[in-house]
């Protein structure tokens, strides 16, 4: 027993870490230590050269890459292309039953939602979702609000406003070209022989070109 506690007694000598470390890799020490000559790179190449792990994301050896291959739609900037400059469409959500955390009758706007810390950022839009319920009197001011999340404010005696103007669907343009008259329609819809049979109805009624009396000599 003596011989196991010195074996175990504490001292500078015997202190190892709870973790096993692992010697780091030491590269071009010699070819007897494993890692000499090419240092594990191996011949030529650019991932042999320095600096050939600091390539930029998306690099792909000089060859197209990938976000240049995909089809994309017209415009750089516009509605349907991609999510930059003015059409940005990214809005923080906040749902009503995140609203628990304020006292009746306070004010709710970005700058206090990010001081309860619900929002990130006060330069993005702000939008009211329905999930939830709400029992506070509140006055909420957002820049954009759900039908749900508008109707549950205001049935708890509380008041919405809108930051930001909702925009407004545009009406579906109108076929180019004037519509037809009646008696074109009517001509129209009695197909190949109506057109005749008018006309042979007008010369009865001594209306058409058919009528008229010759001239005399």
């Amino acid at each position: 027993m003596a011989d196991e506690q010195e074996e175990l007694r504490l001292s500078l000598s015997t202190l190892s870490p709870a973790q096993p470390r692992k010697d780091r890799k030491r590269v071009g020490r010699g070819m007897g230590s494993g890692k000499g000559r090419y240092s594990g790179r191996g011949i030529k190449g650019q991932k042999s050269r320095a600096g050939s792990h600091k390539m930029r994301a998306g690099f792909e050896g000089g060859q197209m890459p990938l976000a240049m291959r995909i089809p994309k739609l017209r415009g750089n900037t516009s509605r349907d292309a991609m999510p930059v400059g003015p059409f940005r469409t990214y809005s923080q959500p906040v749902n009503i039953r995140d609203l628990v955390r304020f006292e009746a009758g306070e004010e709710v706007t970005p700058e206090t939602l990010k001081a309860k810390g619900l929002i990130r950022s006060v330069r993005k839009d702000v939008k009211l979702l329905g999930i939830g319920e709400l029992e506070l009197a509140l006055s909420v001011s957002v820049h954009q609000a759900s039908a749900s999340a508008r109707a549950k404010v205001e049935a708890a005696g509380g008041t919405l406003t809108l930051l930001k103007e909702p925009k407004l669907k545009k009406k579906a343009r109108k076929a180019k070209g004037a519509k037809p008259s009646a008696g074109e329609g009517s001509l129209e819809e009695s197909g190949p022989g109506g057109s005749k049979a008018a006309a042979q109805s007008a010369a009865e009624a001594g209306i058409g070109p058919e009528s008229k009396p010759e001239s005399g000599r």
